[in-house]
C-alpha cells in the first residue's frame, strides 16, 4: 500500500514535467511566429474583385491587376490597426527603392478613416481595393493585419510575411523575396 502511495503522488509531478518540458520546446525552439506557413505559396493570386477605397484617386484591385511581367508588393492594412500605423513609413520608404507596384488591400475599414490615415501617414500604393466585408483576405489566405505578399511576374505568389514590416524584414525577406522574383 506504501508504495502505491508513493507512485500517486509522484504522478502529478511526472505529469507536470512532461508538461513542461512540451512548453519548453514549443517556445525555445518553435521558431519565428511572424513565419505562418501557407498554403498558397507558389499558387496564383485568387480569383477576386475589390472597388477602390470610396474617395481615394486611385484604382481598385483585382485578379487581372497580377501577371503583368513583373513582381509587386501587396499590403493588407487597415486604419484601425494599430501596427498598420508603425508600419506605413517603411511601405512608402520601400515603395520608394524597390521599383515596384505596391497595392493594397484595405480590410473592413471605414472609408473615411482609411482616407484620413494615408493622408497623415503617406500612400505608398498604386492600387487600393476596398475589402470591405473580408472575403477577398480570407481568400488570400490572411490571418490578421498587416500582412504582405510577393507576387511574382506570373501572378503567383511567392513571400507571405505576417505582421508588421521592420527594417530588417525588408533587408532579409521581403527585398531578396523581389529580386528571386525579378528571375
Amino acid at each position: 500500500m506504501n508504495s502505491r502511495f508513493r507512485l500517486a503522488a509522484l504522478l502529478p509531478v511526472i505529469f507536470f514535467l512532461v508538461l513542461a518540458g512540451v512548453f519548453y520546446v514549443a517556445i525555445y525552439r518553435g521558431g519565428d511566429p511572424s513565419k505562418v506557413p501557407s498554403a498558397l505559396i507558389g499558387r496564383y493570386v485568387p480569383e477576386f474583385q475589390l472597388a477602390a477605397v470610396e474617395g481615394l484617386d486611385r484604382p481598385g484591385l483585382e485578379t487581372a491587376d497580377f501577371g503583368q511581367g513583373g513582381p509587386v508588393i501587396v499590403n493588407v492594412w487597415a486604419s484601425w490597426c494599430v501596427p498598420c500605423r508603425t508600419e506605413m513609413p517603411l511601405l512608402v520608404e520601400l515603395q520608394r527603392v524597390a521599383d515596384v507596384p505596391l497595392y493594397g488591400i484595405n480590410y473592413k475599414d471605414d472609408p473615411a478613416a482609411a482616407r484620413r490615415f494615408l493622408a497623415e501617414l503617406g500612400n505608398p500604393f498604386e492600387r487600393i481595393g476596398a475589402d470591405a466585408n473580408g472575403r477577398a483576405a480570407i481568400d488570400w489566405g490572411v490571418y490578421g493585419v498587416p500582412e504582405t505578399y510577393i507576387v511574382d511576374g506570373k501572378g503567383r505568389i511567392a513571400l507571405k510575411h505576417v505582421g508588421p514590416l521592420t527594417p530588417e524584414a525588408i533587408a532579409e525577406e521581403i527585398l531578396p523575396a523581389l529580386r528571386a522574383a525579378r528571375s
